[in-house]
């Protein structure tokens, strides 16, 4: 069992920390002493362990509360919901690294924007592709060089999820000729 301020330098936080998280219904003491100061026990210490990885994730106090009180199936949902708002932020951040780099070049902003699954696509027709090429390429590219071909299509700005289905199936089907 560990006082309030025992668990705080544990984990590196503060005791109001701990305090506001009893108070939004977090993480409540299992305990508490005939002093009436709370006591935690081993599986609240389990718990805001839990807490502070999905913390560090990103995630509100509130769906981490969510995530707690229905362990088995709201975790994939919060993370998956978190990983499309990381998603989107990235791309955001990418286009403004584009402008941040046109502007210390003293150029205007390209009108063709940064590079992405759409553009892509776009480029591999006009140069001739078809939808059969584009297929053969992903294999290829999986087959020869796995982790790269997932960074390039993380740069296009496709979502994880669409990544992952895309390289189960370039590493399925073998590479016709």
């Amino acid at each position: 069992m560990k006082s309030i301020g025992e668990l705080a330098r544990c984990f590196g936080l503060s005791r109001s920390t701990l305090l506001y998280y009893d108070k939004m219904g977090v993480l409540c003491p299992a305990a508490r002493a005939e002093n009436g100061y709370r006591v935690y026990n081993d599986a609240d210490c389990k718990t805001l362990e839990l807490i502070c990885l999905y913390r560090k994730a990103g995630l509100s106090l509130a769906v981490i509360r969510e995530v707690l009180a229905s362990p088995d199936k709201i975790p994939d949902l919060a993370l998956n919901r978190r990983l499309n708002e990381l998603e989107g932020e990235i791309a955001g951040l990418r286009t403004q690294q584009h402008l941040v780099l046109a502007l210390l070049k003293r150029q205007p902003p390209s009108n063709l924007g940064p590079m992405d699954k759409k553009r892509w696509s776009e480029l591999l027709s006009a140069s001739g592709f078809t939808e059969q090429d584009m297929r053969i390429w992903h294999r290829t590219f999986e087959k020869r060089a796995p982790k790269k071909h997932r960074d390039f299509l993380a740069f296009l700005g496709i979502p994880e999820v669409e990544i992952r289905q895309i390289r189960a199936w370039s590493k399925q089907v073998r590479l016709e000729k």
